[in-house]
């Protein structure tokens, strides 16, 4: 078993979540989360006054998979998040010792 975490734009959630359950993933935990890359944030004016916006919203994305879905899993997230532009976002795969589901007790790949 896997961790998918996926850090991607806003915007592209929707696409991701559709992407993923056309593969059959049905669970995915969001987060809204603000981080920078190789964007480096951006300048922005209020009221007149010019200030640097460092950190950019992003939404976190946590999938726990089975090892045979990885691949298909990972490709749908990569296809569903790309617009060709910078901070697209990063694909980070972790594994799981052990998945327990609370209410049923489930463990392993049954859990997920």
């Amino acid at each position: 078993m896997k961790l998918i975490t996926a850090i991607i734009k806003p915007f592209k959630m929707d696409d991701v979540r559709e992407a993923l359950s056309e593969i059959g993933v049905s669970g995915v935990t969001a987060t809204e989360v603000k981080g920078f890359g190789r964007q480096k944030g951006h300048t922005e004016l209020y009221r007149g006054a010019e200030y640097v916006v460092d950190f950019l919203p992003k939404v976190k994305l946590e999938i726990a998979v089975a090892d045979d879905v990885l691949e298909k899993a990972i490709n749908a997230i990569v296809k569903a998040a790309n617009t060709g532009k910078i901070g697209d976002g990063k694909i980070f795969v972790t594994t799981l010792e052990q998945v327990i589901r609370i209410r049923t007790g489930e463990t392993g790949e049954d859990a997920i």
